[in-house]
């Protein structure tokens, strides 16, 4: 988390996309993100093989609320362990949910739901109150997401 931020933005901010003519991500939103990445709200969620950043998201922190900006993937597969980390990093932490922002087929594919508008704005008015967590990640968050497993045999 955090180790490549400007990295992670300029890299969601590039990326081509097959069907999509540019970004949202404008040079000014750039710089706001960087801002905010600075003041402790923004955050990174990278995937690194040998030592070099293969995919990530980031996201922004309001109290006990995450919201999914943008991701990208230079190898297969590595925004989706990126979400898993961030899924696991969330439940270690009560957040109960992250606004993904848009009803893709691929966040569905890694169990996203759409939520009624009150809902969410009462969920949003609710959490945003709580005290933020640590940004920082501990290989045990993983155990949120992975099954019981029995004892491992000497």
């Amino acid at each position: 988390m955090d180790h490549a931020f400007g990295s992670v933005i300029e890299a969601c901010a590039t990326k081509e996309r097959t069907g999509q003519n540019g970004t949202w991500i404008v040079p000014e939103m750039v710089s706001a993100y960087r801002a905010l990445n600075h003041a402790g709200h923004a955050h990174s969620i990278e995937t690194w093989i040998h030592g070099r950043l293969a995919g990530a998201l980031y996201c922004v922190n309001l109290g006990g609320m995450v919201f999914g900006e943008s991701m990208f993937a230079h190898e297969t597969d590595a925004s989706k362990i990126a979400v898993a980390a961030l899924v696991a990093f969330c439940l270690t932490h009560g957040i109960a949910m992250i606004d993904c922002q848009q009803n893709t087929r691929h966040l569905a594919s890694l169990g996203a739901t759409e939520i009624t508008r009150e809902r969410f704005v009462a969920h949003v008015a609710e959490s945003s109150t709580r005290t933020p967590p640590g940004w920082r990640f501990d290989v045990l968050y993983w155990n949120q997401l992975l099954p019981d497993r029995p004892a491992s045999r000497p």
